[in-house]
């Protein structure tokens, strides 16, 4: 693909049901930790008057936001502020990119800090109260050395330092949701070890107002499920950083300065310094730094970054080359043509940050699901507290604390919030190394349920130019000798055919001679003098008008017709000379293509324009399902429709301007990187290169994904009504099973850590 056509093709693309009335704003949003969160943020944005849409996610902590052309964005920010989160417009990508990755690494680090300063100081409290449950001796080794209330004093003081300092983070942000009616992960936790450590303070100090034998404390469900929970979210913020790894490869592609030839002196310069127009110089290994047309030299690009084909591509003046792809073993000098945001490389990183924004229809229910999910956690905490304080055994009140907020902590949402969209940035963003770009996110999960994939003939399943495919000479003749000969006829006429055929004899490097006397005979043929050689080449009705018997060659021109090729027969100073074919060739990687889509489980249908002998023949060769033929650019769209009626969701392959309606209409629209713009605008998929093999890969990646996020969903979903009960100590009554707090934090931690590490096994994913 060229770097104009496709810097014009990824960039700045309307959404599916986009209108000029309206407009796409990007906001960054901090301080989201589970999927209560993007809920309250969606509801948030959504209340402003005259958005349209609103979309938050997750993993990428982005939200789009459609709403009417001029809206004041600062509207949208001061929503999200008002709803207890940080939001700024993303108005810059590449500069917002890098400030929200330092943002995360400071995050990070912070979490590293808290976390350690949190376990250093829970240690101590955990091993003072369990340590006398587990080992009898240790809590008779406490009694006597330390006293049990003096214990309990040293316990009071670290568990207030961890919840003072570590744990002041789920105060200030789930106390104030709390009060909000909008309760949050950092809400449970919060309630959560609020009421175990104020539990335990009444019986440290004033153990009076307590029923007798309930004063006990449980300090370290306090001060061990924050150092958990920091836990978690540390190793779930490594993790996470992980799912952004094909940006970041792709981001790194860019070349940080440039060697420009500026009134005839050569000087080095930042890449932020590079305008349209300049000249480049490029030495042998060097990355290209912009988009720009080869004007001197000649060598091979390596582009297997951008468009996943492994095979370098040869330059020479005229060709364009795209930032970011590797010069191999020559010098080129070449003029800028894109520069900055406007290069490719930018575009595709932008639209690989929009499909990782989007959000799937499967995750519908899950926004369902976990907008009521927090609040009837809690409901159930309060259930769990009063059966166990009216209808347990002694110390009842200890039993009701110690169950509920084990209620409390291990219903996490974190899983549930985390389980679409970190498959899908890691999904996306492995696509888009194979050179797959979705340009619909939505499309991840669309192109799974693909029943049939259509494909239009021209162009994607054919080279969509003429090329000489066949060449049979008489006895008596020699093979380059007739190519040389036709081409120099040939080379007076401007038809395609004709194109060809010179095109042939100059890449065999045959030499074209001169031409005297050329005749065009209207619907026959041409006939003309080369090195006082007579050529005649036309129809087989021409040879018979000059008395030659084309049935010489019979057999080849059945073969011929029986491919859908039209035979054009070659005389020599009155001699049957060969016989020649010029047609649309298969692409080499089309057979092997068609083979994994029936491996799939497809159905492939040939939709094309020309005549049904060509199109059947072609379809043989590939053994493609069936064929639509004779099809009128504007009946392709009819095709897709009657496609879909018969066998269910369609995808359709193109990518000629005639392709658009029919790409519009299928249920995926899927283009060819080497096509017009209009296709691809009209096209859910983009195809880097012209191989159709990606478009199995592109289908296989959606299942994977879509597998992947089921697998996360099923976890997250059985994690909690599995354990939610277990906590509640439904086991209790049949074997005396309690889940203390500590181990149902430790269990929250790693539902969160299991969910996106699943997720980061799709970077593997090789179809």
């Amino acid at each position: 693909m060229s770097a104009r056509t496709l810097s014009r093709n990824v960039a700045g693309l309307p959404a599916s049901g986009a209108d000029n009335q309206s407009q796409l704003i990007e906001l960054s949003v901090a301080g989201m930790t589970c999927a209560s969160c993007v809920r309250h943020v969606e509801n948030a944005l959504s209340a402003v008057q005259g958005v349209q849409s609103a979309s938050v996610n997750l993993a990428t902590e982005r939200a789009q936001v459609r709403v009417p052309a001029g809206l004041d964005s600062a509207l949208l920010t001061q929503a999200v502020v008002h709803a207890g989160y940080e939001a700024q417009v993303v108005s810059n990508p590449q500069q917002s990119s890098n400030t929200e990755a330092a943002r995360r690494e400071a995050d990070r680090l912070a979490l590293r800090q808290d976390l350690l300063l949190a376990a250093l100081l829970a240690l101590p409290v955990f091993i003072l109260e369990m340590g006398g449950h587990l080992i009898p001796a240790f809590h008779h080794f406490v009694a006597e050395n330390i006293g049990t209330q003096n214990s309990w004093y040293l316990q009071f003081m670290l568990t207030t330092a961890v919840l003072a300092g570590p744990g002041r983070r789920f105060f200030v942000k789930g106390i104030p949701a709390l009060l909000r009616l909008t309760p949050d992960m950092n809400s449970l936790v919060a309630v959560g070890t609020t009421a175990a450590y104020l539990y335990s303070v009444v019986a440290t100090f004033v153990p009076g107002w307590l029923p007798a034998g309930t004063v006990n404390v449980y300090y370290e469900a306090a001060a061990v499920i924050v150092a958990l929970v920091l836990l978690g979210r540390y190793l779930e913020a490594r993790a996470k950083g992980n799912t952004s790894e094909a940006i970041r490869r792709l981001a790194g592609l860019r070349a940080k300065t440039a060697r420009v030839r500026r009134d005839g002196q050569v000087s080095e310069i930042a890449i932020d310094d590079v305008v349209v127009g300049d000249l480049i110089e490029l030495r042998p290994g060097e990355r290209i730094p912009v988009d720009g047309e080869v004007t001197e030299g000649n060598s091979f690009v390596d582009e297997s970054m951008i468009n996943g084909e492994p095979m370098p591509v040869e330059k020479t003046p005229g060709a364009t080359v795209v930032a970011g792809t590797v010069n191999q073993n020559g010098s080129l000098s070449l003029r800028a043509t894109g520069v900055g945001a406007d290069t490719v490389l930018s575009q595709i990183i932008r639209m690989v940050e929009q499909a990782q924004g989007a959000k799937l229809p499967i995750q519908t229910m899950v926004d369902r699901i976990t907008m009521w999910f927090v609040p009837a956690v809690m409901l159930i905490a309060l259930i769990t507290f009063a059966i166990w304080l009216f209808f347990g055994p002694q110390p009842a009140l200890g039993f009701a604390l110690v169950n509920a907020v084990a209620v409390l902590i291990i219903a996490c949402p974190c899983a549930m919030g985390l389980a679409t969209p970190t498959s899908i940035m890691v999904g996306t963003g492995r696509a888009a190394q194979l050179g797959i770009l979705f340009r619909q996110g939505e499309a991840l999960q669309t192109l799974m349920d693909v029943r049939v994939v259509a494909v239009d003939k021209t162009g994607t399943l054919t080279r969509g130019f003429p090329e000489l495919s066949d060449l049979t000479v008489a006895e008596g003749f020699e093979r380059d000798q007739v190519l040389a000969l036709v081409a120099a006829a040939e080379s007076r006429s401007e038809h395609p055919i004709a194109r060809a055929i010179v095109a042939a004899a100059e890449k065999q490097n045959l030499p074209i001679a001169a031409v005297q006397n050329f005749e065009s005979l209207t619907g026959l043929g041409l006939r003309a003098q080369v090195d006082e050689k007579q050529i005649l080449i036309g129809s087989d009705r021409l040879m018979v008008q000059n008395r030659l018997d084309p049935a010489v060659f019979a057999a080849v021109a059945s073969r011929l017709a029986d491919e859908g090729k039209t035979p054009l027969y070659v005389a020599i100073d009155g001699k049957l000379a060969a016989v020649i074919t010029v047609a649309d060739s298969i692409r080499d990687t089309t057979p092997e293509a068609i083979a994994a889509l029936h491996q799939q489980g497809l159905k492939v249908v040939m939709v094309s324009g020309d005549n049904r002998r060509t199109a059947e023949a072609i379809a043989r060769q590939l053994n493609i399902d069936e064929v639509v033929a004779e099809v009128m650019p504007d009946a392709k769209s009819d095709t897709v429709r009657r496609l879909q009626q018969t066998y269910g969701p369609v995808a359709f392959v193109g990518d000629g301007i005639n392709d658009a309606p029919a790409l519009a209409v299928a249920d995926v629209g899927i283009a060819i990187g080497t096509g017009t713009d209009i296709a691809m605008e009209s096209a859910d998929v983009v195809l880097m290169s012209g191989d159709l093999t990606h478009v199995s890969k592109a289908i296989a990646m959606s299942r994977a994904t879509m597998r992947n996020i089921r697998q996360n969903l099923f976890w997250a979903f059985a994690y909690n009504a599995a354990l939610i009960p277990v906590a509640a100590g439904v086991l209790y009554p049949f074997n005396g099973v309690l889940l203390s707090p500590v181990f149902a934090a430790g269990a929250m931690a790693l539902s969160s850590v299991f969910v996106v590490t699943n997720a980061l096994r799709l970077r593997r994913f090789a179809a």
